[in-house]
């Protein structure tokens, strides 16, 4: 078996988009489709969290500032539920 270490450390990247019904709101997409296969709730959640974080530090615009806070509030609030 050939195990490939990826040389990107993240897991999911996250950007803005319109959406259809509730305006503005954030999409996920994995970096690699091989980590699609073998993660928990949490660790997808906390790859999430990061996506956004790291997302939040190159947004200039200030609704997708407050897109991006209330999105990372509301991923912390599902991984301390699933964590508890």
């Amino acid at each position: 078996m050939n195990i490939v270490e990826s040389e990107t450390p993240y897991l999911v990247e996250a950007k803005t988009c319109e959406g259809r019904d509730r305006g503005k709101c954030v999409s996920y997409h994995f970096i690699e489709s091989s980590h699609s296969l073998g993660l928990e709730k949490g660790e997808l959640i906390l790859a999430q969290i990061q996506a956004c974080e790291r997302l939040l530090k190159f947004t200039k615009d200030e609704g997708e500032i407050h897109i991006l806070k209330d999105e990372i509030a509301k991923l912390k609030l599902v991984l301390d539920l699933i964590r508890y």
